[in-house]
């Protein structure tokens, strides 16, 4: 009777069991979001379909529940328990079937949700991304001037700023992308494309950055052009205001008065050309970074000041010789003449030493370094005859001057032209002499090139006689014959090498364009003779061979084993340093010589090398004598890399220690003429001269330094007698400089006596000022008149100098140490930013902006120290000062040259400095 319902019961159970146990193998097939987006999708509609037969699961639960209602009711007691579990179980397996319906479906579900949100997020940064793209790719558009520059920086600042605002929104995209590529594993949103979306973002922010940084060096350029514009401006509305005042019948000036403004007023155009060639340099980039309509009105503006700067000079010159011709009077024809005369006669001296030292008897050199000695003192000569030329010009215009005043000056017109004639003569005369030694010295240079290819055809022949040679005579005839032509060419690449060492020499006699073309003639010929010598070193170890063919091992080998052995030493024996140049030289050709030596022997190993097959122990000996070749060969490679490096080195000091020596004794024996006694109104033509003279001074100071730097390395890589002979020339070269320095100091001070002198003759009173005016000049705002003192003031202050003179010496000496311990601070600044670069700059304006105040102080002492008797305290604070301002200048320099990090458009401020003659004050 039970039977049935408990078939009907175990048939349900196991269908439903049967369906939910299908459901769940399905849903663990789908249970995965990792995959592409279509596998995802696919996964999800699987799971919706599998969560739409939830009805017909509960369904087969309900079937199971009747039947297990129906069994019950019939069957036993003891079975019941049995039942109610199965049916228990079924219960609980089809509620942790239904769950995990829905936690899979919900959890595909929001996965792709997620990637959705993902995508639409990812595509708003792209729109982003293109639009700014399409922004930021053209050109910069030129613009018409600074406003507009402005407006378009300002828009450009807006993208960027809009650019970094995107960054946090691609932080939250890279995010979600991390957390979706840990759920999907997906290639698009793995690391390389978040690296991706964060390059492009990069790339646009660096695009923003880059116009942004070009438009404001754009603008700051344009600005500061601006500013200079306006500045020059107001200096020339200024001067023309003062130009106007000086001209017409309504001026009430004096002559004299007028005269002297004008004077003052045309020493203030160099300044205005100087601003305005720096305008005009300062408008190149600008016009570069400007719209053609902007570039034409800048051009225009530019253009009309230069015209209204030139018509201002022009009528200002007018009209200061039209004042000039005025004032002259009857001594003008005497003081031209008088000052004519001592020009001439210091023009004869410098000729008449020029010919007793500048010129040698024409007889034949006999050395390459006599003929250069020669050429070198033919050379000095010409520079000085060349540096006479000013002078030369200064004697022909005054002449026509002195014609205008008076034609009765004959005898002084012929001296003049017949020293003018001597001067071209021995002007030609140095040409002549200097071209024909040069020409010797271009053949004495051609002449290894010409036996070298002498040579060439030599050995070219004995390649071609022993390309085959039937007989042991023949072989043993022309060995020798080889070894000769290669000991010759060891020699000529001796001579070419010492010939590519003397760069400096060669482009100093033949020019850079013709020892350029001579050095590469010279490495091609190197070139064809190592060709032609390793041929040669071939045919040589054939030859060898074919006559080691008739010998045994020992025979051969032990030659090779003392030829290594003598080389060894002669190698060891080249380690030594040597004492001067000519040593050094002698040592290189040696250790060259020794090279092909060891190639030779290298070569002849190579052709002995077939006798010792068949022989272990004869290969072990070669197998050793070649490791102690090769180490003799590297070590050998090694001391001539070094020896050329010496001589190079020293090749290059010698040359420039010789011409900064040459230079030094030409400008001694000028400034040595002019400490003749000599009248005042020569005064002006010797302080111009010698102003002209020592106007190189700061540049050749410069090079001094170097030269000491480079005689240390000498005396580093020289015996100790050499480094002996070094340091004595170094040191004659730094007294010669000392004595140099004192002689300039000694005709600055005689000058200024003169124009003392000058002074006192033309004022016939006493003088206001001691007149110790530095070189430099004074430091004076030239928009201001020069100030006038009274006579009676200056007497008093005169008065009081005595007292006062210890106490400005103090703060003037206190003043300078302080200054100098600022400047060694800042040029042991460590730089290594652009910040770095424009904090130094701006130290050493601020140290500039306060050279005024030091002059002022310096210029005090010298208006008391000659009356006190204190020239020694002076010149020694004079040249104290003199350093310190060349040092300011230097660092200022080296900044500009070669500051880490520069900066586009740095340049460095330098405060303006007039210069301004001695005036006597007038008295009132």
């Amino acid at each position: 009777m039970t039977q049935q319902p408990q078939e009907d019961f175990n048939r349900s159970v196991e269908e439903a069991r049967a369906w939910m146990e299908a459901v769940e193998e399905r849903l663990q097939i789908n249970d995965n979001t990792q995959g592409p987006r279509t596998a995802l999708e696919a996964r999800l509609r699987e799971t919706e379909k599998i969560c739409q037969l939830e009805p017909e699961g509960r369904v087969k639960v309900e079937l199971v529940l009747c039947s297990a209602e129906a069994l019950l009711a019939c069957c036993l007691e003891d079975q019941k328990p049995e039942i109610l579990v199965r049916l228990k179980n079924i219960k609980a397996q089809w509620e942790e079937t239904v769950t995990y319906m829905t936690h899979c479906h919900s959890r595909i579900e929001w996965v792709w949700l997620h990637w959705s949100e993902y995508l639409l997020a990812q595509d708003e940064f792209y729109r982003w991304f293109q639009k700014m793209m399409v922004t930021l790719e053209p050109q910069v558009e030129l613009q018409l001037g600074l406003k507009e520059k402005q407006w378009q920086l300002s828009h450009a600042q807006v993208l960027l700023h809009n650019v970094d605002n995107q960054a946090v929104l691609l932080d939250r995209l890279l995010e979600e992308a991390a957390a979706l590529f840990n759920r999907i594993g997906d290639p698009s949103v793995d690391e390389d494309a978040q690296k991706r979306m964060k390059a492009e973002y990069d790339a646009v922010k660096v695009k923003a950055q880059d116009r942004v940084d070009l438009l404001q060096e754009v603008t700051r350029e344009h600005a500061q052009y601006q500013a200079d514009m306006d500045e020059f401006q107001l200096w020339l509305q200024a001067v023309v205001e003062k130009v106007n005042s000086c001209l017409g019948r309504a001026c009430k000036l004096t002559t004299q008065h007028r005269l002297s403004t004008l004077q003052d007023i045309a020493k203030e155009f160099p300044r205005g050309e100087g601003s305005l060639k720096r305008l005009e340099e300062q408008s190149v980039a600008v016009i570069q970074n400007t719209s053609p309509l902007g570039a034409e009105k800048i051009t225009k503006e530019l253009e009309e000041l230069r015209k209204v700067l030139e018509k201002l000079q022009v009528l200002c010159e007018e009209e200061e010789e039209k004042l000039q011709n005025v004032l002259k009077s009857k001594g003008a024809c005497e003081r031209q003449i008088r000052q004519l005369e001592a020009e001439l006669g210091e023009f004869q001296k410098s000729l008449q030493r020029l010919a007793e030292e500048g010129f040698q008897p024409e007889v034949k050199a006999g050395t390459e370094d006599e003929l250069v000695a020669r050429w070198r003192l033919y050379s000095a000569a010409r520079e000085v005859l060349a540096a006479e030329e000013p002078r030369v010009h200064r004697l022909q215009a005054q002449l026509k001057e002195l014609l205008v005043f008076s034609q009765d000056t004959q005898p002084l017109s012929d001296s003049v032209v017949a020293a003018l004639q001597e001067y071209q003569s021995m002007k030609g005369k140095s040409t002549r002499l200097r071209n024909a030694a040069g020409v010797e010295l271009w053949q004495r240079f051609q002449r290894p090139l010409q036996d070298l290819q002498l040579w060439r055809a030599l050995a070219q022949r004995l390649l071609d006689v022993t390309a085959s040679l039937p007989d042991l005579p023949s072989i043993h005839t022309f060995l020798p014959q080889i070894e000769a032509a290669l000991a010759e060419s060891s020699r000529l690449k001796e001579q070419l090498t010492m010939l590519q060492l003397k760069t400096d020499l060669l482009s100093s006699i033949l020019g850079q364009e013709r020892a350029t073309a001579l050095l590469e003639q010279v490495a091609s010929s190197m070139r064809d003779r190592d060709l032609l010598h390793t041929s040669l070193l071939q045919r040589k170890s054939k030859l060898q061979s074919l006559l080691s063919q008739h010998k045994d091992f020992g025979a051969a080998f032990e030659p090779l084993q003392k030829k290594l052995l003598a080389l060894q030493v002669r190698v060891q024996a080249e380690r030594g340093l040597q004492r001067d140049l000519p040593g050094k030289q002698a040592q290189l050709s040696r250790l060259q010589g020794l090279q092909e030596e060891v190639l030779d022997l290298g070569v002849q190993m190579e052709a002995a090398r077939p006798l010792t097959q068949g022989s272990p122990n004869h290969q072990h000996k070669m197998d050793q004598l070649s490791s102690d070749f090769q180490a003799l060969q590297r070590s050998l490679e090694d001391l001539v890399e070094q020896s050329r490096r010496n001589v190079q080195e020293h090749c290059a000091f010698s040359h420039e220690l010789l011409e900064l020596r040459q230079w030094v004794s030409v400008l001694t024996q000028k400034l040595e003429a002019h400490l003749g006694d000599t009248g005042p109104w020569e005064a002006e033509a010797r302080e111009a001269e010698v102003e002209r003279l020592v106007a190189e001074l700061p540049e050749k100071e410069v090079q001094l330094p170097l030269v000491e730097a480079h005689g240390c390395l000498v005396m580093e890589k020289s015996s100790p007698e050499g480094a002996a002979v070094v340091q004595e020339q170094l040191g004659e070269l730094a007294e010669s400089w000392r004595a140099l320095k004192l002689l300039e100091e000694r005709l600055l001070s005689l000058i200024r006596n003169w124009k003392l002198q000058r002074t006192e003759v033309d004022s016939g009173k006493k003088v206001v000022f001691t007149n110790n005016i530095p070189k430099s000049g004074f430091l004076i705002n030239p928009l201001h008149p020069i100030p006038r003192r009274r006579l009676q003031g200056n007497q008093l202050r005169e008065e009081d100098g005595h007292k006062d003179f210890s106490q400005l010496l103090k703060d003037f000496e206190q003043w300078l140490q302080v200054e100098n311990s600022k400047l060694v601070r800042i040029i042991a600044m460590r730089i290594a930013t652009a910040k770095d670069v424009r904090a130094r700059a701006m130290k050493l304006q601020e140290l500039e902006a306060r050279v005024p105040e030091g002059q002022h102080l310096f210029e005090n002492l010298l208006h008391l120290g000659p009356a006190r008797g204190t020239s020694d305290e002076l010149e020694d604070l004079r040249y104290q000062w003199m350093l310190y301002k060349s040092k300011l200048k230097d660092s200022g320099q080296l900044l500009t040259q070669s500051s880490p990090g520069e900066l586009t458009g740095f340049r460095k401020v330098t405060l303006p400095i007039f210069e301004i003659p001695s005036t006597e004050l007038p008295a009132s």
